[in-house]
């Protein structure tokens, strides 16, 4: 999905990540290297077909979130891509907090 690139900056973030499958309730943990406000990269060996719904929790410094998404697209060098979907206002300030800090890094 090419807008995601367009609507917001993607920033180095490395924590770690875990991926349910909603319709198979399948857990996956993985580490997520990027993040957006609109999604995350997920570094697994074994991803998630596009299109899969999921929930997503990412856990850094003490701190989580969590959000529905779907898995987006897969392509070398770039892994693939989860989009948020709907977040919860709570998870939704923790997001902006580590956007934020992202930006103020550089």
């Amino acid at each position: 999905m090419q807008l995601e690139r367009h609507r917001a900056r993607r920033y180095s973030f490395h924590a770690s990540i875990e991926l349910t499958d909603l319709a198979s309730e399948t857990q996956t943990k993985a580490q997520t290297s990027d993040l957006s406000l609109f999604g995350c990269r997920v570094d697994t060996v074994k991803p998630l077909p596009a299109g899969t719904k999921v929930r997503i929790k990412l856990s850094h410094r003490n701190e989580r979130f969590e959000a529905l998404g779907k898995m987006l697209y897969s392509r070398q060098n770039e892994g693939k891509r989860s989009h948020f979907t709907n977040i919860e206002p709570n998870d939704q300030l923790v997001l902006d907090k580590w956007i934020a800090e992202l930006r103020a890094q550089g």
